[in-house]
Order: C-alpha cells, then sequence, then structure tokens
C-alpha cells in the first residue's frame, strides 16, 4: 500500500505518522537577541475616592436585593493599593509532522517519482498572522499514487452489516418462525424474513474506504501547525483578593516588545517580573527550537490595579475592593441586604 520516498524513509514500513520534524538548521547565522530599550516611565495610576465610590454603586445597583445606602452614604476611611504585575510571554511557532493518508481516487493524477518530492520543510505553506493559532494540511507533491482498495478488494462494495450480506433478515414479529402462535405471521407473510432496509436488500453496502470508487489515492499528508504558546506569571499580591479573581479582568498594559528571539525584560522595577521574563524566555527558547521553528516572540507586562477600600456606614466599619480596567467590585459581606440574600 504504502511506498518509499526518498527524505520520508521512516514511514514506509506501515500507515502512520513520521512524528514532529525538526526544522533544518538556519544557513545564515542567526543574530542574537538584543535587549530592549527601557521604558522611560514605570509610572502606576492610582484610584480616586470618585472612581471607587462610583465603582461601588454600579455594584450595588447590579443586584436587586441590595440597598443603595452603603454605596451612596457610606464614608471612604481609606484607601490601600495593592496594584499587580501581569507578564506574559509569547512564542509563535510552526511545527510540521507528516503521515499517510489515502482518499477514494476521483481522477487525480498519480505523480509518484515524476520528479524528487520536496522534504517536509521545503514544501511551501503560507503562515497566518503572527499569533494566531492554525492547521494546514498539505498533500506533499510527487507522492501520489493509485492502489486497489484494499477494503473491499477493489469492487467498491462491502457485505451488509445488518443482513451479513443476505439482502433479508429475521422477521422481528415472528423471530423467524414465520407464524404468531396458530396464525400465520403477516408482517413476513409466513417466510421468517423479511427486507432489509439498510441494504435496500442488496446484500452489500458503498464500501466506506473508497466511497465504491475501488481504487484509492495514496500519499503522503504534511500537517502544519502555527501554535501561539502563551503563558503568564502574576506577581503576588497581599489584599486578601483571591489571585483566580484577576484571571478574569484586564490590566494597564505598561510594556510590549516582540522579536524573533527576545532579550529578557530587564530594569524592571519589580524584581519578580525580570526573574520571571529571564526564566520563561530561556526556557521557551529551549523548548520549543527542538521540534518546531520559532517565528515570533512576545512579552507583555500588565498593571492590574487592586485598591482595597474601607468605609464606614452607620457606624460600622466595612471593606470592598476594585479592580482591573473593568473596575469590578468584589464584596463579601454587603452590610443592607433584604432577607432573600444570604450572606
Amino acid at each position: 500500500m504504502f511506498g518509499t520516498v526518498p527524505g520520508y524513509e521512516g514511514m514506509a514500513a506501515a500507515a502512520g505518522g513520521g512524528g514532529y520534524l525538526p526544522p533544518p538548521m538556519p544557513l545564515q547565522p542567526v543574530a542574537p537577541p538584543q535587549p530592549s530599550p527601557e521604558p522611560e516611565d514605570w509610572s502606576i495610576p492610582s484610584l480616586s475616592e470618585d472612581d471607587a465610590r462610583d465603582a461601588f454603586k454600579d455594584y450595588a445597583s447590579s443586584h436587586c436585593c441590595y440597598n443603595k445606602g452603603p454605596a451612596s452614604d457610606g464614608v471612604i476611611t481609606k484607601m490601600e493599593p495593592y496594584d499587580t504585575y501581569r507578564y506574559r510571554l509569547e512564542t509563535y511557532t510552526e511545527s510540521r509532522s507528516t503521515e499517510w493518508a489515502t482518499k477514494p481516487h476521483e481522477g487525480e493524477p498519480a505523480d509518484f517519482y515524476t520528479q524528487t518530492a520536496p522534504r517536509p520543510w521545503e514544501v511551501p505553506a503560507t503562515a497566518p498572522n503572527l499569533f494566531t493559532n492554525h492547521t494546514e494540511e498539505i498533500r506533499v507533491p510527487y507522492t501520489s499514487s493509485v492502489k486497489d482498495c484494499n477494503s473491499c478488494h477493489s469492487t467498491g462494495t462491502m457485505p451488509c452489516d445488518e443482513c451479513h450480506g443476505d439482502g433479508s433478515k429475521v422477521c422481528w414479529v415472528c423471530n423467524g418462525s414465520g407464524k404468531r402462535g396458530e396464525e400465520s405471521c403477516t408482517q413476513c407473510d409466513a417466510s421468517g424474513k423479511e427486507r432489509c432496509d439498510k441494504c435496500d436488500s442488496r446484500g452489500t453496502k458503498e464500501c466506506e474506504t473508497c466511497k465504491g470508487k475501488r481504487q484509492l489515492l495514496t500519499y503522503i499528508q504534511l500537517k502544519v501547525e502555527w501554535t501561539n504558546n502563551v503563558e503568564d506569571h502574576v506577581v503576588r499580591q497581599d489584599s486578601g483578593l483571591e489571585a483566580d479573581d484577576l484571571r478574569s479582568v484586564t490590566g494597564k498594559e505598561l510594556f510590549q516588545n516582540n522579536q524573533y528571539l527576545l532579550y529578557p525584560l530587564l530594569g524592571f522595577p519589580n524584581p519578580a517580573i525580570s526573574e520571571a521574563s529571564e526564566k520563561m524566555v530561556r526556557e521557551h527558547q529551549s523548548k520549543y527550537a527542538q521540534n518546531a521553528r520559532i517565528l515570533q516572540q512576545r512579552q507583555t507586562v500588565e498593571l492590574i490595579p487592586i485598591t482595597k477600600v474601607k468605609y464606614k456606614w452607620k457606624s460600622d466599619s466595612h471593606k470592598y475592593y476594585v479592580y482591573g480596567n473593568e473596575r469590578t467590585v468584589d464584596c463579601d459581606k454587603y452590610p443592607a441586604t433584604c432577607c432573600c440574600v444570604i450572606q
């Protein structure tokens, strides 16, 4: 069924994949990554009392059973920022794998050995926009040949699995006896068999492998995958807000740059970001270059604003959090709810 193609020898024994193929070494030396320019300002905007109050009012208004009093009349006594950073590294790769494939022969020319087949990384493939996931399957030129279908022995048909090639099956009413009690079975006219509807009483069905064409086009299929490999690191913060809450919000983008190969981010005010960048860049370049071609890398630093707001209402102290660009509010115990709300 499967021939031997130069450059694809590992696939010759039987149908199956050749696995992911490491990209060839570049013909020209690759320039080492260069440090990116350091931003002049790492300033962090603070949340104003008016913004904090407005966010709390919107939060209370979104809950039908919340009294608006705490949000409207509460007096802010203290605001504590716990802004944290999210570092994101994206490594955009192209990987290639091969496998033998077949399809019903529909008149396509057999070009096997008419020319030398291109090697896997020589087959042209158009990449999508950077950092966009995409998969493309390509028939490798000069690897196609026409073979008889081995499933149906080139007949185009297979025995019906419902009636086992008989064209009829046991009557479901009389269970093949031809009688119902002392009377003849009217369902099968006392024959004990009834027509097979699945094959229209032919006893055969179309071969699922060749779709009735009797022959198969056999070829090497190249699978090209463009993948954006994303990893995040969020700097720990001690506000009391759960880290999982931050997954649903965005932050202010403080820095972004992309290169073919990145240099770790240096000079960031929070050393945890610089350490994470150095570790993740090194690991990505080592990990993904083994079986894929790195096309581009991008690193981004976001500031996720978090503010703990303390306030007084009716002489009692309370708190809530405002976080993310969306100014999402987290308030575990709202002090004025109706009886339908369980605190």
